[in-house]
């Protein structure tokens, strides 16, 4: 479905409304940016029984400004061994990424602005899911080169471990998308949400588990607790962005939890339903908005919650849960929901064809599971 925005060519109102949209988004993000790192300190400090900031602004709101002030006018070093221009360079391939993710998410229903229809999303291209995982991929560049820019080894460390890692849970988290593309039937992201009225939400239409494997893989990716190898002070100082201060750092800082309110608007999106919700008469444009912030809200409050609850795992630990667990999980829960919907196009039975893949499925999970021991075990010989 294409923006009725569009309908009647495109004019001086038009490129006004498409750069007021731009400017929303960013500025949506920024302020989310400051919320989400202020919002973090508090539950945190909550469930530890702490106060957390307190002092700048009302309830500590203006913390995250005060330390972003601090951080700007802090001197920007460079090391000797750094190379300049990539070293000046990696903190915006991290950030520009997750805003460009961003623009395909849609955040609420169409409005009309200056007798104009549009929808309130930046962007609806056609191939709006292959976009995201191709910026989504783009991310790692920028951490990757920051540590080998920088000219010192734990930042190199950290770097080849987020590539690692980023590459291994990006199967992962492309297989749970394109289980939810098999049930849309589109890559458009508008069409999904779509797909999604009346409460045929992905996360029951095609059950939990892809879900859970694209929560678990968008955690991985955006390199939060405890998937936060890249920067594990105990082993590397502060891991790929060692060497960075002042605003470059907070680059890096800001690409991070920016990073998080994408995915956890790219996962209200794909399994919530997006902007989707009980229909009110009072003010019927603003209730998707209030509908996608709620849901929004709680995905935040989840990344919050892993962070202040879950340890921080070994490596080995890491990659075994990528390649070992969520990727086969993923590929057979794909092929299963694929037979599904075959089968009820052929007007197969249900019962059948989803008794088949779950007998199917757990002697190939038994096997894997022996072929896995079976290496431990020759490992361990070795």
């Amino acid at each position: 479905m294409g923006d009725p925005l569009y309908a009647d060519g495109i004019d001086a109102v038009v490129l006004l409304i498409v750069a007021a949209k731009v400017l929303i988004v960013f500025g949506f993000l920024m302020v989310s940016v400051l919320f989400m790192v202020w919002f973090e300190r508090k539950v945190i400090s909550d469930m530890q029984s702490r106060i957390g900031p307190d002092r700048a602004g009302p309830w500590g709101l203006l913390q995250t400004l005060a330390d972003g002030i601090k951080l700007f006018f802090k001197e920007d070093l460079l090391p000797e061994q750094a190379d300049r221009r990539i070293f000046r360079l990696a903190p915006y391939l991290s950030i520009v990424p997750a805003f460009l993710a961003f623009a395909i998410v849609p955040f609420g229903g169409t409005i009309s602005v200056f007798g104009r229809r549009t929808h309130l999303q930046l962007a609806d291209p056609p191939m709006g899911i292959l976009f995201l995982v191709a910026v989504s991929s783009i991310a790692v560049y920028g951490i990757m080169l920051a540590g080998w820019a920088s000219g010192s080894k734990y930042p190199l460390l950290g770097s080849v471990r987020a590539s690692a890692q980023m590459v291994s849970y990006e199967a992962a988290m492309s297989l749970a998308i394109a289980a939810v593309v098999l049930a849309a039937g589109s890559l458009s992201t508008r069409d999904i949400v779509i797909a999604q009225e009346g409460w045929r939400w992905n996360l029951w239409v095609l059950g939990v588990v892809p879900f859970v494997i694209f929560l678990i893989a968008a955690t991985a990716e955006t390199n939060r607790p405890p998937f936060d190898l890249v920067e594990a002070e105990q082993e590397l100082v502060g891991g790929f962005h060692t060497e960075y201060s002042s605003i470059t750092f907070a680059l890096f800082f800001l690409a991070e939890f920016m990073n998080v309110v994408t995915m956890s608007a790219v996962a209200v999106t794909l399994f919530l339903g997006g902007p989707n919700g009980p229909r009110i008469g009072f003010l019927p444009d603003l209730w998707p908005v209030v509908w996608f912030m709620g849901k929004l809200l709680l995905f935040l409050f989840a990344y919050v919650w892993f962070r202040a609850t879950l340890p921080r795992f070994r490596y080995d630990q890491l990659m075994d849960l990528g390649w070992k667990k969520l990727i086969p999980l993923a590929l057979y829960w794909l092929l299963l929901i694929a037979a599904l919907r075959v089968g009820r196009d052929e007007g197969w039975n249900a019962a059948v064809v989803l008794g088949g893949g779950v007998a199917v499925g757990a002697v190939a999970w038994a096997s894997l599971g022996a072929a896995l021991r079976q290496g431990d075990a020759v490992k361990a010989a070795a």
